[in-house]
């Protein structure tokens, strides 16, 4: 049973980060290669806070969250003129930037050592520490990013991120605020990806940077692009590539052959519905 529950903590978590990043990318035409860097700063910041300065759970991740979408305003700032492949490499130095933080920065994050002992969150001066308790917290936490993109896509405001995405030129012509609409869509995708990672650091109560490096950033995108521009895609994305690895562990594939596996699945499958159905297996149309 816990193990079960333990499928859906993962899949609630990769849920977040999924619609967050097809807030940004589906949705806005934001392609990032840099989510896995917010959800980390959300993992440190939230860990961080917490064993350093006391501070409990709930602000310490509110704080987080806080910071991780300061930076992605700001990024989506300083490279709102930027389109197509400028934007992406743009985007992607703040990866490359952020893991070399988390691996270098040793007197805080511990560099390669990572962060250990991080302590199970507090509600009301008891620890969540049953599976199911945590997994009440992260299927609140799911509900409410769910909840806030889909508020976002369907006003008025969404229908103008969908423009920029199909044509930003035409958009900028009608007198529309572009950056700003780019620097608002970033902070809340860069928000909910921190909260993902908060709740990661302290569901597994250890974290190093190697967690969220680029081929995570890759992976979500995978994710996004089988799933569909959608929130029900942002679901359907998240379990079928986290469920993959798990229906090898119950045929007892060794750990080190379900890894290079994975590799190849998430590489075949990005290849084949960028090929075959760019759309995902959920388009927009059905969300």
């Amino acid at each position: 049973m816990d193990y079960l529950l333990h499928i859906l903590i993962l899949i609630g978590i990769y849920t977040i980060l999924v619609a967050s990043l097809n807030l940004a990318w589906g949705y806005a035409g934001l392609l990032s290669f840099t989510h896995a860097a917010f959800a980390g700063i959300g993992a440190y910041g939230t860990a961080l806070l917490l064993m350093r300065l006391g501070v409990n759970f709930f602000p310490a991740l509110l704080a987080a969250c806080l910071l991780a979408g300061l930076l992605g305003a700001l990024l989506a700032g300083a490279t709102a003129r930027l389109g197509g492949d400028y934007f992406i490499l743009a985007v992607l130095g703040f990866q490359i930037v952020a893991t070399a933080v988390f691996l270098n920065w040793v007197d805080v994050t511990r560099g390669p050592f990572g962060l250990y002992g991080i302590p199970k969150p507090m509600l009301f001066g008891h620890p969540l520490l049953a599976t199911w308790q945590y997994l009440a917290l992260v299927v609140a936490c799911t509900g409410l990013v769910v909840a806030l993109i889909h508020r976002i896509v369907t006003l008025p405001f969404g229908r103008t991120l969908r423009a920029i995405r199909e044509d930003e030129v035409a958009v900028r012509v009608l007198g529309k605020d572009v950056a700003g609409a780019k620097v608002i869509v970033f902070a809340v995708s860069a928000g909910c990806a921190a909260l993902a990672g908060g709740l990661y650091a302290h569901y597994y109560t250890y974290v190093d940077p190697f967690i969220f490096d680029i081929h995570e950033s890759i992976l979500l995108a995978t994710m996004v692009v089988v799933g569909g521009a959608s929130l029900r895609g942002s679901l359907v994305g998240a379990l079928v590539l986290l469920l993959f690895p798990e229906a090898l562990r119950a045929l007892n594939v060794p750990g080190e052959v379900t890894a290079y596996l994975r590799q190849i699945l998430y590489g075949a499958l990005l290849f084949l519905f960028m090929l075959v159905r760019p759309q995902g297996l959920i388009a927009e149309r059905a969300s």
